[in-house]
């Protein structure tokens, strides 16, 4: 019989073939397979690349990372991202990650986020997406309430995609200023960081740095010799040696990435996940009530001898150990971290044995930092005082020790934490005020039978009160002797602030670790609240 063709048969033969079984692809196997070699080739990157990054004595960003978190642990988001932009031969160079790496893992145990830049991949420019990929990781960290370091080895901004990088450096900005007393934000310095990139790092709470790899500054050797003929290096300009002695930019420095990125781990097991937490305690076997004899013979009472502070903040702390921040600038006060009864302290201390630890611009800016960073992550406050005043001078007055002075009498005035006061011996003038005074606040004032608190010393006061007695005299440098015992005996006793209640008690110095362990576990559930404002206006 002939088939007969219908309309009606077209449109069932049309039916089969579009609802046909499709051709069988790769297996799910097969396609796990693929993603497990494009994922080895993104890690893995041009090898050349990665020789040339080990033959600058840098690791990979990956390496990086295994060396800064817990083994294994490492979470890695948006490895496969990449660029969607054309111009300038962008379309052909569009590698998977887009030259940084982001994700999280933990830090002894506990959760950390980290975006580390890998210069491999366009020398670690920020462009749009790779921008994004930080973005994400930033929110996350704020959204959790975790730590977030940064890993820096990036060429700043990529002109190849002119205007929306730099719009990604503002969210960059924006999250670290909105994380700010948040979270600890840990920026470490491992490569160049130039132009706009520089102003994250400066943003965080710590900086660590590598000698000779890593550099930060916002107009190049190049654009400064174009413009004032200066010629300078880029470690001359910006290395890590002249940001920890003079731009006080780094918080820490070390001399290789090892080194460094094992200090950034040991600065994160004294800092608490986020501002509603406590900072970690650990087991403490140095008991609490443990003589500190050496300090009988360390200090003396003579108010002119010189003795290195960091000896009586070894003597106080658990087992001897603190991590000094800032340690090569504004070395005449010391800023520190340390425990005390396994609980986190930090350690505010006039020092000696750097212009007699006088409070000068520098100084006084460090420490109103510190102050306020221990402030925003509930680290309490013991303060050490051996001060003789402000530092005097034209040139301190012209580069506005007022200001800046008043900036660590800000920090002191508004912070809640627990602080105790220790006069080891001289407190003078304004300086006495500033460095925690019973009167700013302080929750409990000590003084060593050393301490001298006045307005000035007694020889100053003695020239001002009886300079007309002493220049009349047959022998004024007689009378100026009697006088100055005279002034000291009556104003500048040790018992005499204990008296007026400005200190709370005068104690022997061996015991000052048993009773500053005693004061911090009697504040340990100290609650304050400051007024209702929106925020302070800080003097800037």
């Amino acid at each position: 019989m002939d088939t007969i063709s219908t309309p009606q048969g077209a449109e069932v033969a049309g039916l089969e073939e579009e609802f046909a079984a499709p051709s069988v692809g790769p297996s799910l196997a097969a396609r796990t397979a693929e993603l497990a070699g494009l994922r080895a080739r993104v890690r893995a990157g041009d090898p050349a690349a990665t020789e040339r990054q080990h033959a600058k004595g840098k690791l990979t960003a990956h390496e990086r990372i295994e060396l800064l978190l817990d083994e294994g642990s490492f979470q890695e988001v948006e490895s496969l991202r990449r660029h969607r932009a054309t111009g300038f031969g962008m379309a052909e160079r569009r590698p998977h990650s887009d030259g940084v790496v982001t994700g999280w893992g933990t830090v002894h145990g506990r959760t950390v986020f980290v975006y580390a830049h890998d210069f491999r991949v366009f020398g670690g420019a920020l462009g749009e997406a790779h921008a994004e990929k930080i973005h994400k990781i930033m929110d996350m960290a704020i959204a959790t309430g975790a730590p977030l370091v940064s890993l820096n080895d990036g060429a700043g901004a990529r002109i190849q995609e002119g205007v929306t990088a730099l719009a990604g450096y503002g969210g960059i900005f924006q999250r670290n200023t909105r994380a700010s007393g948040v979270i600890p934000q840990i920026s470490v310095m491992l490569g160049p960081c130039a132009g706009g990139a520089a102003y994250s790092p400066a943003l965080t709470d710590f900086v660590f740095m590598v000698r000779e790899t890593s550099q930060m500054f916002i107009t190049g050797p190049d654009v400064i010799q174009a413009v004032t003929g200066e010629k300078v290096t880029q470690n001359g300009l910006g290395g890590a040696d002249v940001h920890a002695g003079i731009s006080g930019v780094a918080h820490f420095v070390y001399d290789d990435e090892e080194t460094c990125l094992a200090e950034v781990r040991y600065l994160l097991t004294m800092l608490p996940q986020n501002s509603a937490e406590a900072p970690p305690s650990v087991p403490a076997d140095d008991p609490a009530d443990r003589p500190c004899s050496a300090l009988m013979d360390l200090v003396s009472a003579d108010p002119t001898r010189p003795y290195d502070m960091r000896e009586v903040i070894e003597e106080i702390v658990d087992e001897g150990e603190f991590m000094e921040v800032h340690e090569r600038w504004a070395g005449n006060v010391i800023c520190a971290l340390g425990r005390v009864e396994g609980q986190t302290v930090g350690v505010v201390a006039n020092q000696p044995l750097v212009l007699a630890g006088v409070l000068d611009v520098e100084a006084s800016e460090k420490a109103a930092r510190f102050v306020t960073f221990c402030d925003a992550f509930n680290i309490p406050l013991i303060t050490l005082v051996d001060v003789p005043g402000f530092l005097p001078g034209v040139r301190q007055e012209h580069e506005g020790i007022i200001r800046h002075g008043a900036k660590l009498l800000y920090a002191y005035c508004n912070a809640t934490v627990p602080r105790i006061q220790v006069i080891v011996r001289k407190a003078y003038g304004g300086a006495y005020i500033v460095m925690d005074s019973r009167s700013t606040g302080a929750d409990l004032s000590y003084a060593w039978p050393s301490n001298e608190i006045a307005v000035m010393g007694a020889e100053g006061a003695a020239n001002v009160i009886f300079r007309r007695e002493i220049a009349a005299a047959a022998d004024p440098e007689a009378v100026r002797a009697e006088r100055v015992a005279e002034y000291r005996e009556q104003l500048m006793h040790p018992y005499y602030a204990a008296e007026r209640g400005l200190v709370d008690d005068v104690i022997a110095p061996h015991s000052t670790r048993g009773v500053l362990a005693g004061g911090l576990r009697m504040l340990r559930t100290k609650t304050a609240q400051l007024p209702h404002r929106k925020h302070g206006n800080q003097p800037a």
